[in-house]
């Protein structure tokens, strides 16, 4: 199984899924990436945008690389800690995540991220943010500062050269520590220095799906 399968899954969730569940206002938010957040306990993944991962870097037009991943996890902490955070909920995806349009007041959250240039508009799937990333392209704002690699592109790339090396060609580090049962797919930054022992209960998953179901969680790259 691909990489692919996460955005295929996201785009069956997006258009399938006929049952709404309830808004909801956060009184806990936590940022979990750049497109992720957790909101009183419930993961979120924001909806029609696509975000840098936690370790990519995008080009400088002069050249060398800035910290984009990053960049973007610092622009959403701010967001969501600029007021009361709601969220218009529109079903779950694959992962068990709700996918949400979230706001603060009057600010749209994910449209924010696409038009101060910390994201992508899913054009694939979505077209709701395709004029925010259109304005933030004509100003060269943030990842559009010049071509830059997307984060669908970094993830397969990734997860093409860690499933050579992986074990039955299942590169997720199922990882456990004193923070619980984490899991580190190819794109995460802590990849790398991930040793796997599976006498003491650490395991390889073949996808993201697998290692929620099996209990394991995505990494929180955010400090709110």
């Amino acid at each position: 199984m691909t990489v692919f399968v996460r955005t295929t899954l996201f785009l069956l969730a997006a258009s399938l899924t006929t049952m709404l569940t309830p808004d909801a206002s956060a009184a806990s938010v936590n940022v979990v990436d750049g497109d992720t957040i957790d909101i009183d306990g419930q993961r979120l993944r924001l909806y029609g945008i696509d975000a840098p991962e936690a370790g990519q870097s995008c080009k400088n037009p002069g050249g060398g690389t800035w910290p984009c991943g990053r960049r973007a996890i610092e622009a959403l902490e701010k967001l969501v800690g600029s007021g009361n955070v709601n969220c218009n909920n529109l079903g779950t995806d694959g992962y068990g995540r709700t996918l949400s349009i979230c706001s603060t007041g009057s600010v749209d959250i994910n449209e924010a991220m696409v038009r101060q240039g910390h994201a992508w508009s899913f054009r694939l799937y979505s077209d709701d943010y395709n004029d925010a990333e259109d304005a933030a392209r004509s100003e060269r704002a943030g990842i559009w500062q010049t071509e830059t690699q997307t984060p669908w592109d970094y993830r397969a790339n990734r997860w093409a050269a860690a499933e050579q090396k992986a074990p039955e060609g299942c590169p997720i580090k199922g990882n456990i520590s004193r923070n619980g049962r984490i899991y580190h797919a190819p794109w995460s930054p802590w990849y790398s220095r991930t040793k796997i022992n599976t006498s003491n209960g650490e395991r390889w998953f073949c996808n993201e799906a697998e290692a929620i179901k099996a209990g394991w969680r995505a990494p929180l790259w955010g400090n709110r």
